[in-house]
């Protein structure tokens, strides 16, 4: 699996693990997936509903206007970011327990990294990233 997105895009989410520090991040990835590359055009930042620090929960309205504006594009909802403010850029005990969308990219910042996974069938697999001037 690969994952395309502008360089742009990454220090946006970095950038957004900066400001909500203590708390974790999130927002939604906008774009396509053509056989095992992910493509990200548009982030869709999210207001983090959870009253625990060291979780996200993304508003499930903010997740149907960005489906509804994705649709508008010809794009879909491909992926959720979050961060992991004192922690590394990999899925934790709670990314395990709240994932279930099969098929469904994970991107996760941790201090100045940003790392990219694939949920499927219960397990998140690394991913690439490969260049992109989107």
């Amino acid at each position: 699996m690969t994952v395309a997105m502008a360089e742009g895009l990454r220090r946006q989410i970095l950038d957004e693990a900066r400001a909500a520090h203590p708390a974790e991040c999130c927002g939604l990835l906008e774009g396509a997936r053509e056989g095992g590359r992910f493509r990200v055009i548009a982030l869709h930042p999210a207001r983090n509903l959870s009253t625990d620090p060291h979780r996200f929960e993304i508003d499930p309205r903010e997740r149907i206007a960005a489906q509804k504006r994705a649709r508008e594009q010809g794009t879909r909802v491909i992926g959720c970011y979050h961060s992991h403010p004192n922690g590394q850029a990999l899925p934790s005990i709670a990314d395990r327990a709240g994932a279930g969308e099969d098929d469904f990219l994970w991107l996760i910042a941790g201090g100045e990294s940003l790392n990219a996974f694939v949920y499927s069938r219960g397990v998140f697999t690394g991913a690439d990233w490969v260049t992109s001037s989107e």
